[in-house]
């Protein structure tokens, strides 16, 4: 997993063998701006709802379908970006791991970046180039469901990590039948490893590494558990852990909307550990 800066993708643009994605809910923007050669995925194709889990993965074969109208097999390399700081775009990057994708990366800062940059854009819709696309889920060791993370509770060598806000953690602002967090989870808002001089361009590694530290989060070979609410904004904290080394990362894609939802889980609430 590559976390590149606008030049380094600046370099890639003319290369054949690779796909810039533009991944959001609105066309409309994409059409009135987006990075040349770009195409777009609308953000709901990568996830699938069994109310009230809003967040979960869609079967291979639907992926295959709708990445491969867009021009994804195996035999190009995706960069992906979007204008939402960074959350949808890693969801497909995320997705792109599960299905054993080789080659994926992030532009750093999504698209606000690239205009920071003053790199070039383009308007209009793009036709996409289809390829024939028939994925498997190659790496489900980066994913965890509701029984994987139950099964895990308590146990020492999990790191539970939860990329949702501060009030969300603790309880004050509710977004499911309860409030609160999953025992054991530590916090971590998904904004906060964002350079607060330039958002949403990610700090410097050293910081985040630091911040990760902090949070008993510090071996690369230690197995870290991230959720949000949908794993939208987690997907973006799955991105850079990998991209930091940590090889043994899931994601709890049910999330929030799953185990807040559930009467039978257990929940926490109040501040953060210290």
């Amino acid at each position: 997993m590559e976390i590149l800066d606008p030049g380094s993708v600046a370099g890639l643009l003319e290369r054949d063998d690779c796909l810039l994605v533009d991944v959001g809910d609105d066309d409309g923007r994409f059409q009135r701006v987006h990075l040349p050669g770009a195409v777009h995925l609308a953000y709901p194709a990568l996830l699938r709802a069994d109310p009230p889990a809003m967040g979960l993965v869609p079967p291979a074969e639907d992926l295959g379908r709708v990445l491969g109208a867009i021009g994804i097999d195996d035999d190009v390399a995706v960069i992906a970006y979007d204008a939402d700081g960074g959350g949808k775009a890693s969801r497909l990057l995320w997705t792109l791991d599960l299905l054993g994708h080789p080659r994926h990366a992030l532009l750093n800062g999504g698209l606000q970046a690239w205009l920071g940059a003053e790199g070039p854009t383009e308007t209009g819709s793009v036709t996409p180039r289809p390829r024939a696309y028939q994925p498997q889920l190659r790496h489900p060791e980066h994913l965890a469901d509701r029984d994987w993370v139950v099964q895990h509770l308590g146990d020492a060598r999990v790191h539970l990590l939860d990329a949702r806000s501060r009030a969300e953690y603790t309880g004050e602002d509710v977004r499911a039948a309860r409030g609160g967090h999953i025992p054991g989870a530590v916090h971590l808002d998904w904004q906060a490893l964002m350079d607060p001089e330039d958002p949403p361009t990610l700090r410097d590694r050293r910081e985040i590494l630091a911040m990760l530290a902090e949070r008993g989060i510090e071996d690369p070979q230690q197995e870290v558990v991230v959720h949000c609410q949908t794993h939208h904004r987690s997907s973006l904290t799955y991105t850079v852990l990998r991209h930091l080394g940590f090889e043994r990362v899931r994601a709890y894609a049910g999330s929030w909307s799953e185990w807040g939802n559930d009467p039978e889980l257990p929940v926490v609430t109040g501040d953060p550990p210290g």
